[in-house]
């Protein structure tokens, strides 16, 4: 196995965690940024009142993403066992 493998292997990772993470990242940073804005406009400080929409915003991204995540780490996974005999050498 080269360095160059070792290199492209970890950005091959990263990407896939970067894309795996995106959806629910996104969503909880736009919900959040909401409610902040919903606090302050409102005068209303209640430190708990993001977590039920951030909790449901978040179940409801994973149920309409959750398939595409699972397609791709499979795919992920696939082309890396594919690739094991390749990288002993």
């Amino acid at each position: 196995m080269t360095d160059t493998m070792v290199v492209e292997l970890g950005l091959q990772a990263m990407s896939i965690a970067a894309k795996m993470s995106a959806p629910v990242l996104l969503t909880a940073l736009a919900i959040g940024f909401a409610i902040s804005l919903f606090q302050s406009v409102t005068q209303i400080q209640e430190a708990t009142l993001s977590f039920v929409p951030k909790a449901v915003a978040i179940g409801a991204v994973l149920l309409f993403t959750g398939n595409w995540m699972l397609h791709e780490m499979l795919t992920y996974t696939e082309q890396l066992f594919e690739r094991v005999p390749d990288l002993l050498r």
